[in-house]
């Protein structure tokens, strides 16, 4: 094990149980149950690129006017830019072992914790499952109906949507919540017999896609943005906020799958491996398929991008594989980006009341409560939904990493971080109460990312929210803390 690897004593994890935290979920994790290699993290995250809500993005990243090799380029360097963030965000994980839960305790103090985790863990995690969820049955709705035609026949509409995609949306429902009942151990033997055979089926859809686009080279002069012009650097900014949007839930709650990397290293090789060269290929394969069967089908016609094509091909064996495919990878996203961490979060929002199985339940239910078909009417729909996801997130993600390198200088005492929760800790606790400047600086963030949906002059801050919302907030709360006479070396202000 790595030197900058904290070790856990037993004797560590008994007296932070004798101090109230039973949850064996919010304890940090000792070096003997760290079991993630560096292959375990490039399969996690290599399947969660191929996704639905991913190539129904892409069809509006080629709307926006750039060449087909500058969308190549610029979701690249976005997966890049994830690698990055999602690297230096997990290594308070990896060093210490502890969820995310417990990284933001130890950022915007015990109570200050709440509502970014409840941001993360209950709004965006569970808004997120539910636009998964309903993306994937729309798959299923396409194969059930190719085996039984009669399927689509089936009743009129109910909650805004057709009986058929309803009784779709909860099969798959229940499909995600087994693997999210199943947790991390059986996510991690999904992915790895996933992951090959995405590539293959992928594959397949790529060099169908320049047979019938009319080659490769015909696909790269094509542009489907018609007549719309944009400032390329806009434009790549945008394409690369709303990827990092896409990873703005998993990469705030990355502790979650760093705290079991067995080193630094390995959360790292694996990461940066997985999403770089994950999104190269992924670049190349999205611009192509959904290129070429443009030129082949016409323009998608929903908000479900390939599905559209999909659902036009002779094939049958061909479509159900497919289909498939995109089924199980919708799964492996959503369980590894929202279930999961929704269970944890809400665990530690109620420790007494919710464990992780009962928090998977809940998350369930609210994420079908709130009818996700409604967020994916459109194509347009899904550009929306992430600068929302963006706004909601990209501060906080600018605190925790400002906060973690800046003012803990990358060191988290877990003895006072783990403090009895029976009351009867001294209030001098550095993780009791609310980090007021962290709280002054997401609030500004947020405003910031979500200004220009109100003020038009100031529309490039909302088009590329993330990015806004995360480079405000991370200077705001440098300022604050570099400038402020009441600040601790830790930062939390006691209330």
């Amino acid at each position: 094990m790595e030197e900058n690897i904290y070790h856990i004593s037993e004797d560590q994890l008994q007296r932070y149980r004798q101090r109230g935290y039973k949850n064996e979920d919010i304890l940090p994790k000792p070096a003997e149950d760290r079991h993630m290699t560096a292959m375990n993290y490039f399969t996690l995250w290599m399947g969660s690129v191929h996704n639905i809500p991913n190539y129904a993005a892409v069809v509006g990243f080629l709307m926006l006017g750039l060449s087909p090799i500058n969308v190549m380029v610029a979701i690249t360097l976005a997966g890049l830019a994830v690698a990055v963030f999602m690297i230096f965000n997990g290594q308070a994980g990896a060093k210490f072992g502890i969820p995310f839960a417990m990284h933001l305790r130890s950022t915007y103090g015990s109570k200050g914790a709440k509502l970014p985790g409840f941001l993360r863990g209950v709004v965006a995690a569970i808004a997120w499952f539910g636009v998964q969820t309903y993306t994937g049955a729309a798959a299923l709705t396409i194969l059930i109906s190719k085996l039984w035609p009669a399927y689509l026949e089936i009743g009129g509409e109910v909650l805004g949507i057709t009986i058929p995609e309803l009784i779709s949306f909860v099969i798959f429902w229940i499909a995600n919540m087994a693997i999210g009942f199943g947790g991390g151990g059986i996510l991690n033997k999904f992915t790895a017999v996933l992951s090959p055979i995405i590539y293959l089926v992928f594959g397949g859809m790529t060099i169908w896609a320049i047979n019938v686009g009319g080659g490769i080279g015909n696909i790269l002069q094509y542009n489907m943005a018609g007549d719309v012009s944009i400032n390329p650097i806009l434009a790549y900014l945008m394409i690369i906020a709303s990827v990092l949007s896409v990873w703005a839930a998993p990469g705030v709650s990355v502790s979650d799958f760093t705290q079991n990397a067995r080193s630094q290293k390995d959360q790292a090789l694996g990461q940066v491996a997985s999403l770089l060269v994950g999104y190269l290929i992924f670049a190349f394969m999205a611009v192509v398929i959904i290129i070429g069967g443009t030129i082949h089908f016409g323009a998608p016609t929903s908000g479900n991008g390939v599905l559209d094509f999909i659902n036009q091909w002779d094939s049958l064996p061909a479509i159900i594989v497919a289909t498939l495919v995109f089924l199980m990878t919708t799964i492996s996203t959503n369980a590894t980006g929202n279930i999961i961490p929704a269970a944890y979060q809400l665990a530690a929002l109620f420790p007494k009341q919710i464990d992780y199985r009962k928090g998977v339940l809940i998350a369930g239910i609210i994420s079908f409560l709130i009818m996700p078909w409604n967020f994916m009417s459109d194509g347009g729909g899904i550009l929306v939904f992430l600068n929302a996801i963006g706004s909601l997130l990209g501060p906080v993600a600018g605190v925790m990493i400002a906060h973690y390198y800046f003012v803990n200088k990358q060191e988290i005492d877990l003895d006072q971080l783990y403090f009895d929760t029976s009351g009867k800790e001294s209030r001098q606790n550095i993780y009791t109460g609310v980090n007021k400047q962290a709280y002054v600086a997401t609030v500004i963030g947020l405003v910031l990312s979500m200004v220009g949906q109100f003020i038009p002059a100031l529309s490039v801050l909302s088009d590329m929210a993330w990015i806004t919302g995360f480079i405000s907030a991370f200077v705001i709360y440098y300022l604050l803390i570099r400038f402020s006479s009441k600040a601790s070396t830790i930062g939390i202000e006691n209330e």
